[in-house]
């Protein structure tokens, strides 16, 4: 939850950071077509460093252990995110975020094997879903942050706040308010145990082997469960971090165009932009987090496969008809209040089906691997399918911009988003060499 936090915060506040960051004159913003070029490239940074932080504590946690190895990496993520706060320029942003990728990456492949070592096998899918979907939580978490940062923002709070000499702006204090996961650092020093079958693996000698990239790449089995799982999360991950995710881009152009012609003055047309940015990311989560439920439910019944093969076609589905219909044309008032009918359904639905892959993948890939492996083969096929999927973002970038940037701001933005949903063919074409792990044991 915690780290799907710190990593949304980042999502909500790329756009302003790269508008401040990237200005050539103080209290400007800067060029759009220069923060279009360089808002990917930190999405890309920040994927590398969730990629590069999953391999390595993927390791760590296989061989010193699951719970000492998420205290590390919470406080790493907790610490680079509040320090991105007090960024300069976009390049020291950068390192931070990559910084706080490491943790983040870390946490989440330690997290996923020690809840499956810990659960029985019946209850281990539901587990691990609910484990999934309250990333969705940490996201919405993060959108009322953006929502009361930017009322406090408009009202003209943060104007003469100033902490450790540096001009406080909303998308600031949104990351320093990210460092509260570190507190949970102090609960899981204290309170939390080693799983019993890594302490068992511990005591039989299998440690020696665990976290060998030579082992799990030496024996065919584990090998083949670990390009499968990685082909499978690239096109997940593609999908969310260089479509999905950008959708709240799209949104605020949208948003504050309309509220400027219906003559709002700039600060609040922005203001309000900036809030229903917030909604779409709340509505989008929702819809994510209900998607992931419904993932870990129907897929004890239809199997990991098929439900792996609707997930794809659904996200593909639903992605492209998004990002080719949604606008702020089509309102309806209640109770005085302008609410904007796309946002209300086709962002819920979007969330819905691309977050259930997610779910898949919490449930799927510790199943693929031993005790001694499943942290690093875990952390293998969800961190070099982000490391791959870093190109995205990028790609998006250079569509909108080389490819359709004729069409112009928007429409460019929907034909790239459009053309990219071809990556969950990667998906389902890797389904066919996949193994079926319904109603089977872990592997040992």
């Amino acid at each position: 939850m915690f780290d799907c936090l710190d990593q949304q915060i980042f999502n909500l506040a790329r756009q302003p950071a790269m508008d401040e960051l990237l200005a050539t004159t103080p209290g400007e913003k800067a060029d759009p077509k220069l923060v279009a070029q360089y808002a990917p490239y930190a999405n890309a940074i920040f994927l590398m460093g969730w990629a590069t932080g999953g391999l390595f504590f993927g390791v760590i946690g296989d061989r010193y252990g699951r719970a000492k190895t998420m205290l590390w990496t919470i406080l790493l993520y907790s610490l680079c995110t509040g320090l991105s706060a007090f960024s300069t320029t976009f390049w020291d942003f950068a390192l931070y975020r990559f910084v706080t990728g490491l943790g983040v990456g870390g946490e989440f492949a330690v997290g996923v094997a020690l809840v499956a070592e810990v659960m029985p096998d019946r209850a281990r899918p539901h587990a691990l879903g609910l484990l999934q979907a309250l990333s969705a939580v940490g996201n919405i978490t993060a959108a009322f942050i953006e929502m009361g940062t930017s009322r406090l923002e408009g009202a003209g709070f943060f104007t003469d706040l100033v902490i450790a000499g540096q001009q406080m702006s909303g998308w600031r204090i949104m990351f320093i308010v990210g460092t509260l996961p570190a507190l949970l650092a102090v609960l899981i020093r204290w309170r939390l145990k080693e799983p019993e079958k890594w302490q068992a693996s511990v005591k039989s000698g299998d440690v020696k082997r665990a976290g060998s990239y030579r082992e799990l790449f030496g024996d065919p089995r584990w090998r083949k469960n670990a390009l499968v799982g990685m082909l499978l999360a690239f096109a997940g991950v593609v999908g969310l971090w260089g479509i999905g995710f950008f959708s709240v881009d799209l949104m605020g152009r949208l948003f504050t165009a309309h509220f400027r012609e219906t003559g709002l003055a700039e600060a609040a047309a922005k203001s309000e932009a900036r809030t229903w940015v917030a909604i779409v990311s709340i509505l989008q989560n929702v819809g994510g987090f209900l998607g992931i439920w419904a993932y870990s439910r129907y897929t004890h019944h239809v199997g990991r496969k098929k439900a792996f093969a609707i997930s794809f076609l659904a996200a593909m589905s639903v992605t492209a008809l998004v990002f080719a219909n949604i606008g702020a044309e089509r309102q309806f008032t209640i109770a005085g209040k302008t609410l904007f009918a796309d946002v209300l359904w086709m962002i819920p639905l979007l969330g819905f089906c691309q977050l259930a892959l997610f779910g898949g993948y919490a449930i799927y890939f510790p199943e693929l691997f031993p005790t001694r492996l499943r942290s690093t083969g875990t952390s293998f096929c969800y961190n070099v399918g982000r490391f791959v999927a870093a190109i995205g973002p990028v790609a998006l970038s250079s569509l909108r911009t080389d490819v359709y940037g004729h069409f112009g701001e928007i429409e460019s933005f929907r034909y790239s988003a459009v053309t990219m949903c071809a990556v969950f063919l990667i998906g389902l074409a890797a389904l066919p060499f996949a193994p079926e792990t319904h109603n089977k044991p872990l592997p040992e």
